[in-house]
Order: C-alpha cells, then structure tokens, then sequence
C-alpha cells in the first residue's frame, strides 16, 4: 500500500476511536446527570382529581355554546 492510502487508513482508525469515545462519555454523562437530578428533584405533586361526569358535560355544553356563538359572529361579520 502507498503511503497516502496507509495515512488516510489511520487517519479514519483515529476519527472513529475519538467519535467513539466521545459518545461513550456522553451516554455515561447524561446517564449520570439524570441520576443526580431523580436524587435532588422534589417529588411530583399529586394530580386533582378528575371532574365528574356530570360537570364535564355542563362544560361540554357551555363550551359548545361558546364556540357556536363566536362562529356565528365571525360569520356574520364576513358577509358584511
């Protein structure tokens, strides 16, 4: 082999070993920083509870008010 094919060989061999060891310090990194974070983080808040069926559908209509009034409005306001 020449001597260009045998530097442009090694210089590859050397590329992808430092991309390689880059990454792989970065997978252990972050691994590492998403520990230290589950360790220091609060605790998450308790969610509300969920509404009950009967005011979900009190809001359904009243938002299905709402929207057929202002859809009502943007079309009226078009013909003019």
């Amino acid at each position: 082999m020449s001597d260009l094919m045998s530097d442009a060989i090694n210089l590859m061999i050397v590329g992808m070993g430092f991309v390689f060891v880059f990454l792989t310090i970065l997978v252990f990194a972050t691994t590492f920083m998403s520990k230290i974070i589950l360790k220091f983080a609060p605790a998450p808040e308790p969610k509300a509870p969920a509404a009950s069926p009967v005011t979900q559908a009190s809001n359904d209509a009243q938002l299905l008010a709402v929207l057929s009034a202002a859809v009502s409005k943007y079309r009226s306001d078009q013909k003019k």
